[in-house]
């Protein structure tokens, strides 16, 4: 893909900056309390469609890092294959390099059928959210578009650990990467090939409080 090797060199300077701040984070570990890594987000400016109205309210922020993964498979014209977006597989850090979730792909319980949604899972008390896109938009040619999602489906974890389990809405912002490839899938010699295309992204989830 023509912005390529641009892309995963703004991907990988905003790994290194992730660990520097965690490298940081560490060195303060023993002196601070957790009560300090509470967060106090921000609701980021996002274009007409994506904004998530009160009495929603920002809770948490975790900044993504990970792959969007396609497939390619048959498209809707009879002959034609096309790239298929079939799960993100990311992990969601705090601003001190603490994981907060995982993110991916999953039948959500609480429709009818399997109906497949994006999901996140806390990494401490494994409360999920499944949520459906209400809102898209390209900020930018070269990365995913921005994306605001409704939650459709909820678990609280084993111990009734509720962290995610009460968000309302999720914004995707801030993306780069994670395009389809270009090439690679032009015939139907080529379905069920992947591409595993890096990605980052901030994630802010909404609750009513």
């Amino acid at each position: 893909m023509k912005n390529d090797n641009t892309t995963n060199r703004s991907i990988f300077r905003r790994l290194r900056r992730v660990a520097g701040v965690t490298a940081l984070a560490m060195a303060f570990t023993l002196a601070v309390s957790t009560v300090t890594h509470a967060q106090t987000v921000t609701p980021p400016v996002v274009p007409a469609g994506l904004e998530v109205l009160e009495p929603n309210e920002a809770f948490l922020i975790g900044h993504s890092f990970g792959t969007q993964n396609y497939e390619c498979q048959p498209a809707a014209s009879l002959g034609r294959v096309a790239w298929t977006l079939f799960t993100p597989q990311a992990t969601l850090l705090s601003d001190f390099g603490d994981q907060l979730t995982t993110h991916f792909f999953s039948p959500n319980p609480d429709e009818v059928g399997i109906v497949i949604r994006a999901t996140w899972q806390d990494s401490t008390d494994t409360s999920t959210v499944w949520a459906k896109a209400t809102g898209v938009a390209t900020v930018d040619p070269t990365a995913i578009p921005w994306v605001r999602l409704q939650v459709v489906g909820a678990r609280r974890g084993p111990t009734g650990g509720d962290t995610l389990s009460r968000s309302t809405f999720v914004q995707r912002v801030n993306t780069e990467g994670g395009l389809a490839p270009t090439t690679g899938c032009d015939q139907p010699v080529d379905a069920g090939r992947k591409a595993f295309m890096p990605y980052t992204a901030d994630y802010v989830f909404y609750r009513v409080n």
